[in-house]
């Protein structure tokens, strides 16, 4: 069964950490649902171990995922294939970055070839979990890069907090002593 995917995605954060970040297994790992395990086969291609979850029927996957035809800062290219007890499958695809007034705009359009039990539950349904699975893993990047920006904006504040927090339990106490 062919699938289709594409789309575009806002990360509020720099373009050049979010290439890094793309091109960096452990960050990747993080971020791909369900990955339990991700180690380098060679320059760019990895082999991954995932749990998944189709529908109401769960399995595990084995397989590989290249990266290739990298246009450093702008483009790359993602071919995956694996095999498991829910069956097989295999996709390629594309994402382009590009700065965007907030962070970098992410846009990627691929195919993928889906066969075995899995393929049995239909297009429709596989193509609503991977829409699914395809947010779950921009959500994590999200976390990822623009939560490590939230932490560090916040940092200076709390160390200003905790500068003063003298100041902060002299004021609770003669708060507390007139009421």
């Amino acid at each position: 069964m062919k699938l289709d995917i594409g789309g575009k995605e806002a990360i509020a954060a720099p373009l050049e950490r979010v290439w890094a970040s793309l091109n960096d297994p452990a960050f990747l790992s993080r971020c791909i649902p369900g990955c339990r395990e991700m180690r380098e086969l060679a320059a760019d291609k990895y082999a991954v171990r995932m749990n998944l979850k189709v529908a109401s029927v769960g399995g595990s996957f084995a397989g590989e995922i290249a990266l290739s035809d990298k246009t450093v800062l702008q483009a790359c290219r993602i071919a995956v294939s694996g095999s498991g007890t829910l069956g097989h499958g295999s996709g390629e695809a594309r994402f382009t970055l590009e700065p965007a007034e907030n962070g970098t705009l992410l846009a990627y359009e691929g195919t993928g070839e889906i066969g075995g039990l899995v393929a049995g539950v239909g297009q429709r349904v596989l193509r609503g979990v991977s829409k699914h699975l395809i947010g779950k893993f921009f959500k994590s990047v999200r976390m990822e890069l623009e939560g490590a920006d939230k932490v560090r904006r916040t940092l200076p504040f709390v160390w200003v907090l905790g500068a003063h927090s003298g100041v902060f339990r002299s004021l609770a106490r003669t708060c507390s002593l007139r009421t």
